[in-house]
């Protein structure tokens, strides 16, 4: 096999992975593999040159790199004398997953506690009202220490997405340089 073949062999099977696991950030293969291709450029590209390369369709390249643009993954690139928009993917992929961790979680993270605390201060007037039978104290009771467990849980959750984004995460999971990875 010659020296060429053997690198575009090396980075189709990145740019394959990276197709196949690009939905954990929500996104299509489609979009994987456009960013996989993106990654083993030198030079940013314009929404022409990745048509030309992936052979998909501009208004798809379009759709993917504003989905990836979206989670900070590609960037837009200024080269003097392009008219054109053009893309590099960010330099940063530990950050990337903080952004993208982050976002994700702390939107999830606020819209349960907003509906745990409604819930919980609607169970707690229920749990005081003289006109309710035993039989629904009981129930009322077993679903507010349910709420208090998962409101304790999101809590934790909410410290823990703090945690990634004031970078802390690296104290505890610190980055390995090359030397360090290869063992």
């Amino acid at each position: 096999m010659e020296g060429h073949e053997k690198l575009e062999k090396a980075r189709e099977r990145i740019i394959e992975t990276i197709a196949q696991n690009i939905h954990l950030y929500g996104l299509v293969p489609s979009a994987g593999r456009q960013y996989g291709m993106m990654f083993f450029q030198n030079e940013p590209l314009t929404l022409d040159d990745m048509t030309e390369k992936l052979g998909m369709s501009k208004t798809s390249m379009s759709t993917s790199v504003r989905a990836l643009s979206d989670l900070k993954l590609v960037e837009r690139a200024w080269k003097k004398g392009v008219r054109k928009d053009l893309y590099k993917v960010t330099d940063d992929w530990y950050q990337s997953f903080i952004d993208l961790f982050s976002i994700k979680w702390r939107r999830s993270v606020t819209l349960h506690l907003v509906a745990i605390k409604k819930s919980l201060a609607e169970l707690e007037q229920l749990s005081i009202d003289p006109t309710a039978s035993e039989e629904l104290q009981k129930e009322v009771q077993i679903d507010i220490e349910k709420l208090k467990y998962i409101k304790n849980y999101y809590e934790w959750l909410e410290r823990l997405v703090d945690v990634f984004e004031d970078q802390k995460i690296f104290d505890l999971v610190p980055i390995m340089n090359d030397s360090e990875s290869d063992s």
